[in-house]
């Protein structure tokens, strides 16, 4: 007997290997695959200036990077100077050091965006607060009577990223998520026809775009395939380890050159070693080891282990 329906996910066109560029943009999901994909040592930006909730603001953030923060943009609230269109880990004491790390920020997501072969966007939700009629990506905890909150429509959703497509991803491959995480402050219903709406926008931009976008199945995998308590972390929102490993898993697949999965776990494992402490790093056999993983990094010249080979190096050198 079958108690679970296992989705079958067929390889994406669009495929990410070692030689390849990403750009990962979107909501709290983007950055669980966008790290996976960094701990498997993939050439991944992750959200350059931070989650980015609805498709509005992912447009946005794509469309700001070559563009400067100015200093009259910023709000002064608590003693910390923040954006609007900035997470706030982006905020500081100072303007100047908030203007610092914001222009970085954009400095970092142009010269991304620019690099970039492949582009991973998840969309979290098709809620928005708006301000003075634009679109904010995090509210910063301000009082609610700035902001009119709504729901997208699917034309809107679908009009901005097509927008975007055609924009800014011009000449990219793009792979479409919906992110599995749950919006419970909208409401079990709200959240449910949010991700409608986010879900049928999707289908309508494959439809647009067929040889530039695709969509990974992110959402279903946890709601149709795993769809089990047990698989969502304490908050009951976000999905579990065991989940976010499951769908990595199905990502891996779906999403990866075929050389880049039978390296997969070679890089994972020289990954590992350079992440473990030995119990006497002053030993003949620790530089014994060290030598040993130089000479497997050696063997991948196509992966970048920059970190990873300076770290056994200078554990030969100390030791020496």
């Amino acid at each position: 007997m079958k108690f679970r329906t296992e989705i079958d996910i067929a390889p994406l066109h669009t495929r990410i290997g070692y030689e390849h560029r990403t750009l990962a943009l979107g909501s709290c999901f983007a950055e669980q695959i966008g790290a996976r994909l960094a701990r498997a040592k993939f050439r991944v930006t992750v959200n350059p200036t931070g989650i980015l909730f609805n498709p509005l603001s992912i447009v946005a953030a794509l469309r700001s990077y070559p563009t400067p923060v100015h200093r009259e943009e910023l709000h002064c609230d608590g003693g910390r100077w923040f954006h609007f269109g900035f997470h706030g880990d982006f905020a500081a004491p100072t303007a100047d050091e908030a203007l610092q790390r914001m222009n970085a920020a954009r400095q970092a997501g142009a010269e991304a965006l620019d690099a970039a072969d492949r582009v991973v966007l998840t969309l979290g939700t098709a809620w928005i607060y708006e301000r003075g009629g634009e679109v904010v990506a995090n509210c910063h905890r301000q009082p609610a009577a700035q902001f009119v909150r709504r729901r997208l429509t699917v034309e809107e959703v679908t009009e901005a990223l097509a927008a975007a497509i055609e924009g800014p991803l011009a000449g990219r491959e793009i792979i479409l998520t919906v992110s599995p995480v749950r919006h419970l402050g909208d409401g079990l219903a709200g959240n449910a026809a949010s991700k409608a709406t986010l879900r049928v926008a999707v289908e309508e931009l494959l439809a647009r775009h067929p040889r530039q976008a695709e969509y990974f199945p992110a959402f279903e995998i946890l709601t149709d395939d795993l769809r089990d308590y047990r698989f969502y972390a304490d908050d009951l929102v976000h999905p579990s380890p065991q989940a976010v490993a499951y769908i990595w898993e199905k990502f891996s697949a779906a999403a990866l050159t075929p050389e880049a999965q039978a390296l997969l776990p070679e890089v994972e494992a020289i990954a590992a070693a350079a992440a473990h402490r030995p119990r006497d790093p002053h030993s003949a056999a620790h530089r014994d080891f060290c030598r040993r993983m130089l000479e497997r990094i050696a063997a991948l010249p196509g992966v970048d282990f920059h970190a990873e080979a300076e770290y056994f190096r200078q554990c030969i050198e100390i030791n020496s």
